[in-house]
């Protein structure tokens, strides 16, 4: 009544997929380059040199190349970059926490700090 299933079924397992994968601490990497990356921006745009060194060097480290740096300036406001970087940083921290990477914790959690600092130094006095 019925014919036998003769072609392969359209329907595979993931398992047999033939494409490469990366492993949690490869997507971990890619994931913290990225945050560094786009802090390193941030950090050339506020004019940090010294510190977006620092940062270029990470990024260099995991991604086994060093990054573009950033070229034209848009010129924002100092604080809206101050808060860009500090996100950007606290993003840092919880990738480099969750894949146990000692130096990049410490950076970013310095540049958390700088940045938190600058924040409460451009607050007007008795602003809440």
């Amino acid at each position: 009544m019925y014919e036998p299933i003769r072609t392969k079924s359209v329907h595979s397992m993931a398992d047999d997929a033939q494409y490469p994968h990366r492993t949690r601490e490869e997507e971990l990497d890619i994931q913290l380059a990225g945050h560094l990356a786009a802090l390193l921006a941030v950090t050339d745009e506020l004019g940090l040199g010294r510190q977006g060194d620092r940062i270029a060097e990470q990024v260099a480290r995991l991604r086994g190349a060093p990054p573009a740096r950033l070229a034209a300036l848009s010129q924002p406001a100092p604080a809206a970059l101050h808060h860009r970087a500090l996100a950007l940083a606290g993003r840092a921290l919880v990738v480099a926490a969750s894949r146990a990477d000692t130096a990049a914790a410490i950076l970013a959690a310095e540049r958390m700090d700088a940045h938190t600092a600058a924040l409460r130094d451009a607050e007007p006095i008795g602003a809440p």
